[in-house]
């Protein structure tokens, strides 16, 4: 089977989904808009990349300015003249959604990813009718959570399934392979996220700032690893704390590298303001740590809430940090949540049996022929 990956080449999503399904005996080629230097994907995948400004495709030059995404149209087309593609999978519904709709290449598959289906849309009547656009041509749409699916529908009558995004548990499982501090640490808190508004950051600060106030005869640290549009903000956040000294921002990490980060964690915390899925939360739990998530988008649906972990009200520092406080005061809680925690992603959300489900979509849409 030979398919052509339309997607973000920088994205740690991009490469997990190439690199598995090339592992699975697939012919891959990624189409990317920037130029991002990733030296992570297998050598038998080819990448292929415009030179997109990163302005338009963080939409800082103005939403509609993504219509240059235009033209990549001849490169594209002739892409797949060359590399006979027996499938287009576009990733995301508005950019490279675009991109794979005016190939009129068929069959077309159209992963939705989030913000193309939450925020994108409502920006204006051409917004909506472009992502309407989008979801006509394509032969099959996915979601990896159920809320975004709900969403999907209010712009498409077809059916959407359902793809979670799943864990590989054999590389996110409890093991120590990285020391950040300096050792005289009690306990670690923190997230793996963007420095992007939806994630709350400022959030997670406020909380721990809260703790800390209350606790004094326990040293914790706070952990903050990604990178983001934000990161002056967060800087400035951060400075402003009376525990500043023990807050870490270490910036974008390696993919593959992100699971040691996950177990240098005592706890994982995501109090997003909104949010389409939870990958990172899952990644979290496959790595054995109890998790506090906010109750927005589809985090609910990847926590199982005081079994697996705490579901807090979105933009509450306050209870954040009392559930924080309480897993802090409970070892016996902590190791509990946490063992739960990767039990239900084996069972639900099992990286394996994300890469069959969509191989078995690949091979319905094509009739089984691969």
């Amino acid at each position: 089977m030979k398919i052509i990956f339309l997607a973000p080449t920088d994205s740690s999503h991009t490469i997990k989904w190439a690199n598995s399904l090339s592992e699975s005996g697939i012919q891959v080629l990624v189409y990317g808009l920037t130029k991002s230097g990733i030296t992570e994907y297998h050598k038998n995948i080819i990448v292929e990349e415009l030179n997109v400004p990163s302005e338009v495709i963080s939409g800082k030059s103005g939403s509609l300015s993504k219509f240059i995404y235009c033209k990549a149209y001849p490169q594209i087309k002739h892409i797949i003249k060359t590399f006979k593609p027996q499938l287009l999978h576009a990733n995301y519904a508005t950019s490279y959604g675009l991109i794979g709709a005016i190939t009129g290449f068929h069959p077309f598959v159209l992963s939705v990813w989030g913000d193309d289906v939450f925020t994108f849309p409502q920006k204006s009547i051409a917004h909506k009718m472009l992502v309407k656009y989008n979801f006509h041509k394509a032969d099959k749409i996915l979601s990896t959570s159920r809320c975004m699916s709900e969403e999907i529908a209010k712009y498409t009558s077809k059916k959407i399934e359902i793809t979670p995004f799943g864990v590989d548990m054999e590389k996110f499982t409890p093991r120590n392979e990285l020391k950040l501090f300096n050792g005289n640490e009690d306990y670690i808190v923190g997230t793996v996220k963007g420095l992007e508004n939806q994630y709350g950051i400022e959030y997670l600060i406020e909380a721990y700032n809260l703790l800390r106030k209350r606790i004094k005869n326990k040293k914790i640290k706070l952990l903050i690893v990604g990178d983001g549009s934000l990161k002056s903000v967060i800087l400035k956040k951060i400075e402003d704390s009376p525990y500043k000294e023990d807050i870490l921002l270490t910036g974008k990490v390696k993919f593959t590298d992100i699971q040691k980060y996950h177990n240098v964690l005592d706890i994982y915390i995501a109090i997003s303001i909104s949010e389409s899925f939870g990958v990172a939360v899952l990644e979290a739990s496959a790595c054995g740590k109890p998790v506090i998530v906010s109750n927005v988008g589809g985090l609910p649906e990847v926590v199982m809430n005081e079994v697996t972990g705490f579901i807090v009200p979105p933009k509450d520092p306050m209870t954040a940090s009392l559930k924080i406080e309480e897993l802090i005061n409970d070892r016996e809680l902590r190791l509990r949540m946490g063992k739960a925690g990767r039990d239900f992603v084996n069972k639900n959300y099992n990286w394996k049996n994300s890469i069959t489900q969509m191989i078995g979509i690949y091979n319905d849409i094509l009739g089984g022929k691969n």
